[in-house]
């Protein structure tokens, strides 16, 4: 009886020792970040905000049409010199081109016959109130007198104006200058070309390209859901890391018969000259719903099994999966529905290797 009492002591000794050493095991199972690790890793904290909807299209980049000039010739002639080339910035006055004309020959003798009309006219006024001083002709004689000088200043007056437009230097010389200073996008002339009198096409473009346009071309299938003001974010495959923000200030009510497609337009700022005209452009534009949910980055989700879970960091350096249900996905942003709480802490950058850690 002694021995049995015994036995059983000894095996409820073991299995209490057996039932400690599990506890301590389960205890222990986890995984605690060195700091190392916690150099390395990059967390955002879990918030709740208004579901957002993005819709992503192609478009380009276009120069702001309402800063962007034609330069016409005003004359026709032989083209003398061409001081700028293709994508060269120039100042609003810079001469671009100088053009040798004999069509100038014509203002030129305007402006000289003006000066001589202008002198004769004040001589005769002279003459004529010396005369009537001298009662040697009537007060109507002096009215005449003035009427002929104040016509003679109004045609000298116009002759400056028309040779002021076509910058008229000596030897018949035009030159063309930039209206606005701004980048020259088009050039349509040589030097030794000769214009034409009657030439219709324009022999530069400039345009100032501190603000430019992402033009957004939007499917007939999807014209409702893009309206003015949504939030516009625009890449371009020069820097499809770089992001330009912006709004949809303009919508084109018309679709083109070609593309079948309708145009927006977002404003951008572009002062450091990074967004070129004409190159292609990817838009993701977004509207913000009435309703709320918990939202993450899109880096903190791993898909394994047909699952979506995330490495939570708790207090004391922790560690800990958790599996979550996705309601939507925006962009760069991941809508849960269900598995965390405002203020938890997701690892976004070397999340996978704690989540491979944790299930060894």
């Amino acid at each position: 009886m002694k021995n049995y009492t015994l036995s059983v002591l000894l095996a409820f000794v073991l299995m209490s020792c057996s039932q400690k050493q599990e506890t301590k095991e389960t205890t222990s199972k986890g995984f605690e970040l060195s700091q190392t690790m916690i150099k390395s890793i990059k967390t955002a904290k879990v918030e709740n905000q208004y579901v957002e909807n993005t819709y992503s299209f192609y478009g380009k980049i276009s120069a702001d049409k309402n800063s962007y000039i034609d330069v016409f010739p005003l004359v026709g002639g032989n083209v003398m010199s061409v001081n700028v080339e293709l994508g060269d910035y120039v100042k609003k006055g810079q001469v671009l081109a100088t053009i040798r004309s004999t069509e100038l020959a014509e203002v030129q003798k305007e402006v000289s016959d003006a000066r001589t009309d202008l002198v004769i006219a004040q001589n005769n006024l002279r003459v004529a109130n010396e005369m009537y001083e001298g009662k040697l002709n009537t007060e109507k004689d002096v009215r005449e007198a003035k009427s002929q000088l104040q016509k003679a200043m109004d045609q000298m007056q116009r002759s400056k104006a028309v040779s002021t437009v076509y910058n008229v230097k000596k030897g018949n010389i035009y030159q063309v200058v930039a209206p606005i200073s701004g980048f020259i996008v088009q050039k349509n002339i040589n030097k030794d070309m000769q214009l034409r009198s009657d030439r219709s096409d324009n022999i530069f473009d400039v345009a100032n390209t501190s603000k430019v346009w992402a033009i957004v071309n939007i499917n007939e299938s999807d014209i409702s859901k893009v309206n003015i003001g949504m939030k516009a974010q625009v890449s371009t495959l020069i820097d499809p890391e770089k992001i330009y923000t912006g709004k949809i200030d303009k919508i084109f009510k018309i679709i083109d018969p070609e593309t079948n497609a309708m145009q927006a337009r977002v404003v951008l700022d572009n002062t450091n000259g990074s967004l070129i005209p004409e190159s292609k452009a990817t838009i993701k534009i977004s509207s913000t719903e009435n309703s709320t949910a918990i939202a993450i980055p899109k880096s903190a989700l791993i898909f394994d099994d047909n699952k979506y879970f995330v490495v939570l960091l708790k207090p004391f350096n922790n560690a800990k999966i958790q599996e979550v249900k996705i309601l939507k996905q925006t962009g760069d942003k991941t809508f849960i529905s269900e598995g965390l709480a405002e203020n938890d802490i997701v690892i976004t950058a070397s999340q996978l290797l704690i989540y491979r850690s944790l299930n060894e």
